[in-house]
């Protein structure tokens, strides 16, 4: 087993109201990727292999890392559709769906918990199909040769933390709303299974002048 490095995509289109127009990085987004790449070659962090999503923002952000390796595209590291469910919460139980970005915290544990209950006609794939996804392509990098690079997404990697943590699903909305562009997650190996050793680290975003790119949304 080898070690694997979660990287959730740069800023993306924050005004967005639909899956297709928020795919895709901001300029600062953009800037972020490229500052976490000079920040892991500067520290001479060592990866064999290197994996995304399929989506726009996951390949932007690896381009822009200009790590060197290879990417292998993976759908099953694809982000869960929140605005596609955020549609089918308001039409099937009438909850209204963010209409500006700091709405988008209280909004979306709601969106979780109906659609982990199976209370979501409308979502595009059951609660318990992402989760199977998750963990199946997470294994199988898992049981890859050298440490492992994954771009992803937020909603991702807090779904591999509550399989690793045994969050509830409060819990996971709560650490999914927590997660920063371009930080690092780290899942390590010990005693045979996966423990998070790193949660949300963005030291090539610490210094003064690059507080301002420390962005949720």
């Amino acid at each position: 087993m080898s070690h694997i490095t979660l990287i959730r995509h740069g800023q993306a289109n924050t005004h967005a109201k639909d899956e297709a127009s928020y795919d895709r990085l901001s300029p600062l987004g953009h800037q972020q990727a490229a500052w976490l790449g000079d920040h892991m070659r500067a520290t001479h962090q060592h990866h064999t292999r290197l994996y995304t999503g399929t989506l726009r923002r996951h390949l932007e952000t690896a381009d822009g890392m200009q790590t060197g390796l290879e990417a292998t595209r993976d759908a099953r590291l694809n982000e869960l559709e929140y605005f596609t469910m955020a549609r089918a919460l308001e039409a099937e139980h009438g909850i209204a769906a963010p209409e500006d970005p700091s709405q988008f915290v209280h909004h979306f544990p709601k969106v979780l918990a109906h659609w982990q209950d199976n209370r979501l006609e409308g979502a595009p794939e059951r609660f318990d199909a992402f989760e199977t996804r998750i963990r199946d392509s997470l294994r199988e990098i898992g049981e890859g040769e050298g440490p492992a690079l994954v771009v992803t997404s937020g909603g991702l990697i807090a779904m591999a933390m509550r399989l690793h943590l045994g969050l509830d699903i409060r819990a996971m909305a709560n650490v999914a709303l927590a997660i920063m562009n371009t930080s690092m997650h780290r899942l390590h190996p010990i005693g045979g299974t996966w423990s998070p050793v790193m949660f949300n680290a963005v030291p090539h975003l610490e210094t003064p002048d690059r507080h301002h790119a420390q962005t949720h949304v």
